[in-house]
């Protein structure tokens, strides 16, 4: 009995890792789709397409089934705060894929889970193990190798991922703090509700025809894979804390690194590939360390 009980946390645990890796491959989708579509139409029509489609699918999937009662939320306020903390990035994002490769935007957005973990030790006052902290420090220094200050040269544009960096930080620990007492469906309602709201109004400012089928096509799956995305977020953070999720956010650049590939025909180096490797390998540590129950898994204190 001892033992059953024992394995339930770390089942937990490893079922919201899962859910973080799908997310995070739904956001290299995401940055991808946006990058090759925004070539295409304004960076705000792209954005508003993504929230629309959010929130009519939310709202035709959730009222049928819960009614009003998916309206409810106890904390109104940090519903709005979400959704604009959400919108921000997606606005800085979406700017800043134009003008840098996938790959780097993302390696970028890698020094996160670091802020995330050390928010996670200070604002949920969550227990982070030292073998913990050290697993995300390889993973920092995989990004590292990838990013390789000093290496390149890829211009103002990268002065956007790197607040985003702030931003992202608080809006995954909020999204933790939520996830405690707030249903995810109706955290993600909100979500798409706030971004459409804001981005109808400024529409009339930059509306343009969408060209053609493909077009189309590729908003819609931009609209798709966000939506999607960030489902899968708040149901990992509803299964395990955010300092054990850190080191699998890692898991986006290797996803970013090969649909750049795929897509836009950019092969990354040797030492962006021994990065990768090395974020890889401290994802798969801390993986092996939970499922040994190596790790304090326990809901964050109060």
């Amino acid at each position: 009995m001892t033992a059953l009980t024992a394995s339930a946390p770390a089942a937990r645990a490893l079922a919201g890792i899962a859910l973080l890796i799908a997310a995070t491959a739904c956001f290299a989708v995401l940055d991808t789709t946006v990058k090759l579509v925004g070539a295409v139409v304004s960076v705000l029509l792209v954005i508003w397409f993504r929230y629309l489609f959010h929130a009519v699918a939310m709202t035709a999937w959730l009222l049928p089934r819960r009614g009003r009662s998916a309206l409810r939320t106890a904390h109104p306020r940090f519903q709005l705060l979400r959704g604009a903390l959400l919108l921000s990035l997606s606005l800085m994002g979406f700017v800043a894929l134009q003008r840098m490769p996938v790959g780097e935007f993302t390696a970028i957005l890698m020094f996160t889970p670091l802020a995330v973990t050390l928010m996670g030790a200070t604002v949920l006052r969550e227990r982070v193990s030292a073998g913990q902290w050290l697993l995300v420090a390889g993973g920092f220094a995989g990004v590292l190798l990838v990013v390789r200050p000093g290496g390149g040269d890829i211009g103002w544009a990268s002065a956007l991922p790197l607040a985003m960096v702030l931003l992202s930080a608080w809006f995954q620990i909020l999204t933790a703090r939520m996830a405690r007492t707030e249903d995810p469906m109706t955290m993600h309602f909100y979500t798409g509700w706030v971004g459409a709201l804001v981005t109808s109004a400024l529409l009339p400012l930059v509306w343009q025809a969408i060209p053609d089928g493909r077009t189309l096509g590729l908003l819609v799956l931009v609209g798709i894979a966000g939506t999607v995305g960030h489902l899968l977020l708040i149901m990992a953070y509803q299964r395990a804390p955010a300092s054990t999720l850190s080191p699998y956010l890692y898991s986006q650049i290797a996803f970013a690194m090969a649909f750049g590939w795929m897509v836009f025909g950019h092969v990354p180096g040797a030492v962006e590939l021994a990065g990768t490797a090395l974020i890889v390998l401290c994802g798969a540590l801390s993986g092996w360390r939970t499922a040994r129950g190596h790790l304090p898994i326990r809901p964050p204190e109060d």
